[in-house]
């Protein structure tokens, strides 16, 4: 099956203006149904943690399934080969991915929010979040480009993928090409199960699975443009270290280019700010007090470092690479899961708070 025609909007903007665009389409997508859906994988990792079938652990599990239905879909249509992925056309790092995955683990329990949650938050008001997002983007640029960088080389060099790919796992595992797919049905038919004891309603499940296909929707027109553009195209959908850092850069200094990343935060932000207007949610909040302040920024530093040294963030890794199966991504976000569990016992459960 043939890709949709974009090279008509490619003539007429150019490629750099198409990137961004695709990425402002996809995170006005994203923005719009992670608030609405509430979908959080810091809150799904406690109330796992806590013995608690929920309704936010239903809206993660809907939101990673639909994901792999959306994208597997894709790939068995024509219309998207993960091979060509960033991702997945790079050394991918089996001690990052620990590393960084445990660490950013932490930091989003710290935070409350992952950094795709924390974005969806500052756009409805939340003044805490959008604090924590800006320390998150600049140690993710520090990680990156900046002083932070080398010991981020370290670490992730230490035990690599071979060959200078990272692996699929339905290729290492010699599974057929349809049971990405089949994984992802089962896995949606959990979520529903999880879903319907927990009563939750139509309108939420079906925002929830929007998140999902906002990552499908990213690789799959990334992809297109990939097909007609004259320069090099990364293949490319949502998660927000590499993104965050980038935006943060071309606001800072006008030599930078537009490209999917500098239209992906801005999309996420504007999709759930309209989100939250509508619905009237939007509110001013602020920091509770010092403690939660420190807190706060605290785990924006470990996820801006640990997101960058594991190669993405709980979006990043947790459902865009997990849909392509990329060993390293999966390694991450099992890592993650850990990381935010052992968190939530030794710091939340021990004084008490609630999963909330």
């Amino acid at each position: 099956m043939n890709t949709p025609d974009i090279l008509p909007l490619v003539e007429r903007i150019g490629e750099e203006p198409t990137a961004a665009l695709i990425g402002l389409i996809t995170g006005a997508v994203f923005g719009v149904s992670a608030q609405r859906s509430r979908f959080c994988l810091r809150a799904a990792t406690v109330s796992f943690a806590r013995g608690l079938w929920d309704d936010k652990l239903a809206v993660w599990l809907l939101t990673f399934s639909t994901a792999l239905v959306w994208v597997q879909a894709a790939t068995l249509l024509g219309l998207f080969r993960p091979e060509e992925a960033r991702m997945m056309s790079v050394s991918g790092s089996y001690s990052g991915a620990i590393l960084g995955g445990l660490t950013f683990g932490v930091g989003m329990v710290l935070a409350r929010g992952c950094s795709g949650r924390l974005l969806v938050l500052a756009a409805t008001g939340n003044l805490r979040s959008v604090v924590s997002g800006l320390i998150f983007a600049v140690v993710a640029q520090m990680s990156l480009h900046g002083y932070l960088a080398p010991i981020r080389d370290w670490l992730a060099g230490l035990w690599v993928t071979p060959g200078g790919r990272n692996i699929n796992l339905l290729d290492a595992f010699s599974l057929p090409e349809w049971s990405g797919l089949a994984l992802g049905i089962i896995a949606a038919v959990v979520a529903l199960v999880v879903a319907r004891k927990n009563r939750i309603g139509a309108a939420r499940l079906v925002f929830g699975a929007g998140v999902g296909f906002a990552v499908a929707l990213g690789w799959v027109l990334t992809f297109t443009l990939s097909q007609v553009a004259f320069e090099p195209v990364s293949i490319a959908s949502a998660t927000f270290t590499g993104p965050s850092a980038a935006t943060l850069m071309f606001v800072l200094d006008s030599s930078n280019i537009l490209e999917f990343d500098v239209g992906l935060v801005p999309g996420v932000f504007l999709g759930s700010f309209v989100a939250s207007a509508l619905a009237g949610e939007f509110k001013f909040q602020g920091f509770e007090d010092e403690a939660n302040m420190r807190r706060a920024m605290t785990g924006a530093v470990l996820m801006g470092f640990g997101g960058m040294l594991a190669g993405g963030c709980a979006i990043g890794n947790g459902v865009t690479g997990g849909s392509i199966f990329a060993a390293t991504a999966w390694l991450a976000l099992f890592c993650m899961w850990i990381g935010a569990m052992i968190t939530d016992f030794l710091v939340d459960q021990k004084r008490g708070l609630a999963a909330a």
